[in-house]
């Protein structure tokens, strides 16, 4: 009969570091393989992600939210006519359909020109629409209320990929376009939201042409900052006449908020 004592899992001598990332690091082993917790928790995460890959956006919800608030909207969809196709055809993701088009062509054009279209795409993940974009656009479109921008009514489009904005902004003769789309799960990061903006939209853009705000959720950058971003660079497309890979962004910082941790924590005692 063995007396050894030694404990199943092994710690790793840089745990701390864990309570400054959701990254799985310092996961310990048991001999040579993950832990029971870390090795659950892995296939949970990763049941997340393809859940959201696969959630259908509740349309008539968002639209009603929106509409709740005092926003004009728009539905539309791409030419990708279900999920499926939507995952093994991005380039049908990327352009509208023919009866979103025809919708689009037969509005009335507004007394001066859109200075910018909003278009919120489900994207590869739904979750993140659902649980960011009408939060974000609480702290965004109000900022915008008092300046001199022109507002489009909100586009939703469903099987929607980022460039699709650019057709969509197109059509309404916007001069910029800034699409909300639900970003690729990640294992800690189901709903992940991304921010796209571009000066002068036109179908057959790539993505050199658009700016990008990332990771815009409760546990990653937060609709405060993320509004604040993209008020600079809309201000500074529309100024300098420019975005994408020549225009960079170089907002000021937000004042941080006291954590009460070290400025380093990696020499932190």
């Amino acid at each position: 009969m063995s007396n050894d004592k030694r404990p199943v899992v092994s710690i790793d001598s840089w745990s701390k570091l864990r309570q400054y990332t959701p990254a799985r690091i310092a996961l310990g082993h048991s001999g040579t393989s993950l832990p029971t917790k870390p090795h659950l928790e892995f296939q949970l995460a990763h049941a997340q992600a393809r859940d959201a890959v696969h959630h259908a956006l509740d349309i008539p919800a968002l639209d009603e939210t929106l509409r709740s608030r005092g926003h004009a909207t728009i539905v539309l969809g791409s030419r990708a006519d279900s999920r499926p196709t939507y995952l093994q055809r991005p380039d049908l993701g990327r352009r509208l359909n023919d009866d979103s088009v025809k919708l689009l062509k037969s509005m009335p054009a507004p007394e001066k020109p859109y200075d910018v279209a909003f278009v919120i795409g489900d994207g590869l993940s739904a979750l993140a629409i659902e649980e960011n974009a009408t939060k974000f656009l609480d702290v965004m479109l109000p900022a915008l209320a008092g300046s001199d921008w022109q507002v489009a009514p909100l586009c939703i489009v469903k099987e929607a990929r980022v460039a699709i904005g650019d057709e969509v902004a197109e059509n309404l003769g916007a001069k910029m376009v800034v699409v909300l789309i639900g970003e690729r799960p990640g294992l800690s990061s189901p709903d992940s939201m991304g921010i796209y903006m571009t000066l002068n939209p036109r179908t057959g853009l790539t993505d050199e042409s658009r700016n990008c705000i990332s990771n815009v959720r409760p546990a990653g950058l937060s609709y405060e900052h993320a509004a604040h971003k993209l008020s600079y660079l809309m201000t500074e497309a529309r100024r300098r006449g420019l975005s994408g890979v020549n225009l960079k962004d170089e907002a000021e910082a937000l004042p941080r908020v006291n954590t009460g941790s070290a400025e380093n924590f990696l020499i932190e005692s």
